[in-house]
């Protein structure tokens, strides 16, 4: 076989892995979401959470994306504690949590264009 096809055919399989790894992973990160969501506004009563960044662009997500999620309503006092228990809920998916009234101007341009969970 010519080694030109030979790497070619390398190429298309690495390619297919890679792709099926990042939707793998992008999927956890869903899940994660939901999932801090849910417990940012069960235990912390947060009013709103909203997941913006490269996970709602599936072209911008890739294997060592983070999770980005903004929280309106965490009581100030709650806020570093949530921070861990939405870390602990990530797993290997690293999750900044953001309390959206306490965020530039600028992020909340981005924030406000994410998913509400």
């Amino acid at each position: 076989m010519d080694t030109l096809v030979i790497y070619r055919e390398t190429a298309r399989e690495r390619v297919r892995r890679t792709t099926s790894a990042i939707q793998q992973r992008r999927e956890k990160a869903w899940n994660a979401a939901r999932t801090a969501a849910e417990l940012l506004k069960t235990r912390y009563q947060a009013t709103r959470v909203v997941v913006f960044g490269s996970i709602t662009q599936a072209e911008r997500f890739h294997l060592w994306s983070d999770l980005d999620l903004a929280a309106w309503g965490l009581p100030p006092g709650d806020y570093f504690e949530a921070v861990a228990r939405v870390l602990d809920v990530g797993g290997e998916i690293k999750i900044d949590l953001i309390m959206a009234e306490r965020c530039k101007s600028f992020l909340q341009e981005e924030i406000e264009s994410g998913v509400d969970l």
